[in-house]
């Protein structure tokens, strides 16, 4: 039982050897293309697209038509009319061209109705002068359904960074969970060797019985402590396999095989005082849209404030034979007005623009908020990071003196100068100091995923 229980630990690390490591940049770049997180966030972008399309369509050529006949009475006159008007983008007014002709006879009250044989063609426009000249209803939805679509952009950037992190460290705990399981697998594999030594030992007679019996004890202790890491790696790879998709989208848990054997590395970004204003946070950016929202508010309720003042123009020609209406109809015509009007009281504009000073001024103290909690953040996480290197070479000294400890009093052991007591003391101690290394490396690895993630450095988030 023990050989064979040698031989498969002996087969399962000679096994990644031959299968392709799983780094974080594969993990990294399958979690931003099929991470249902953000193609939830990209379908919310979508979205914001369609409303932005829909907000283009008050500016879309439209078409009107119109018929009317008398069936009956003394009157027998018919009128075909059609019209397309297009909204001008740069203004609050509209350009327009109609066609017009109409049969039969009208009453004096309808004269305008008359047209040539081949009726009347009309081209005209209006242009607003005060109210709606720099901003109108139309044009403002438009600015607020693009501000919605960067709010969502940045919202999806945000949730993938969100992601991106939390795939890191699902990575940094499979690895660190794998290099335990090869920690107690060593371990393991000590005793067992040492188990056929001992065994020949007693053969010989150099050894009492009952020192074979105590390291059998030790084994099943240490297959205990192997079989609890081995149940943490598979718990971690199913973790992992949330970030880990195929090409399909489909969860991958990765294989043992594919374990690294070490941590990766990521690099720590520039620091400095000013690193809030130079980092591209997307909840930073999400506020300065929102301001520029605000400011499309303010200035509609700006425009509600001033008075209409509206200047028409339009030019007909009726074509074609002389028609019942007579001569007059044939000359071009050429014509211009104005519209007047003006608010008196006007408290619901000044109420929204009251409104939209406070949230501009709200949003300013955010980001200054913001600002602060990133420095702060960040400044925390830089502490973390340098300590976490400190911590690690203390670490790995210890794991060194540790293991040359081991070392020495296995020999002293095969020597017979030292009992099996304070060697298996020695091979735990060299074990533990081992796994506190690893634990120093998984943090080091942690509070740099922290940093890039707070930093929001896309290359090595995968973005």
């Amino acid at each position: 039982m023990i050989r064979l229980i040698a031989i498969v630990a002996a087969v399962f690390v000679a096994a990644p050897a031959a299968a392709q490591q799983l780094t974080l940049d594969e993990v990294l770049r399958s979690s931003a293309t099929h991470a249902p997180a953000i193609l939830e966030a990209i379908t919310r972008e979508r979205q914001a697209d369609g409303r932005r399309l829909s907000a283009e369509g008050a500016f879309d050529l439209l078409f009107e038509g119109d018929v009317q006949s008398r069936l009956a009475g003394y009157y027998d006159g018919t009128v075909v009319e059609g019209k397309a008007t297009r909204p001008l983008a740069s203004n609050g007014g509209y350009v327009f061209g109609g066609y017009r002709v109409s049969r039969g006879d009208f009453p004096v009250y309808e004269d305008k109705a008359f047209t040539n044989r081949l009726g009347e063609v009309k081209v005209g426009a209006v242009f607003s002068l005060m109210r709606d000249r720099l901003i109108d209803e139309r044009r403002g939805r438009l600015g607020l359904a693009g501000g919605d679509i960067n709010l969502a952009r940045l919202d999806r950037e945000m949730v993938a960074i969100g992601v991106q992190r939390r795939a890191i460290d699902a990575y940094q705990s499979w690895v660190v969970a794998g290099m335990r399981v090869r920690v107690y697998r060593d371990l393991l594999s000590l005793a067992t060797e040492r188990q056929a030594s001992i065994e020949r030992m007693i053969a010989l007679g150099a050894r009492p019985q009952i020192l074979g019996t105590e390291n059998r004890q030790n084994i099943v202790r240490r297959q205990t402590l192997l079989v609890r890491a081995e149940q943490d790696l598979a718990a971690a790879a199913n973790a992992l396999s949330f970030y880990l998709r195929d090409e399909n989208g489909e969860r991958l848990v990765p294989a043992a095989e594919r374990l690294p054997d070490r941590f990766p590395e990521l690099r720590l970004p520039a620091l400095g005082p000013d690193l809030a204003r130079r980092i591209e946070r997307p909840d930073l950016e999400a506020i300065l849209v929102r301001l520029d929202q605000v400011e499309v508010k303010r200035l509609l309720a700006e425009n509600d404030l001033r008075p209409r003042l509206d200047i028409r123009a339009e030019a007909a020609k009726d074509v074609g034979p002389i028609g019942l209406g007579g001569s007059s109809r044939t000359p071009a015509e050429g014509i211009v007005g104005l519209r007047f009007s003006l608010p008196l009281e006007r408290r619901a504009a000044r109420g929204k623009i009251a409104e939209a000073a406070a949230e501009a001024d709200g949003l300013r103290l955010r980001r200054k908020l913001i600002e602060d909690q990133i420095l702060v953040e960040v400044n925390g996480l830089a502490i973390q990071a340098t300590t976490a290197d400190r911590l690690l070479g203390l670490a790995v000294d210890e794991t060194a003196l540790a293991n040359r400890m081991a070392e020495a009093e296995r020999r002293r052991f095969q020597l017979g100068a030292s009992d099996f007591i304070v060697v298996n003391l020695r091979e735990e101690s060299a074990a533990d100091a081992r796994l506190r290394q690893l634990d120093a490396e998984y943090r080091r690895s942690a509070a740099r995923a922290e940093l890039v993630a707070a930093t929001v450095d896309r290359a090595q988030l995968g973005l």
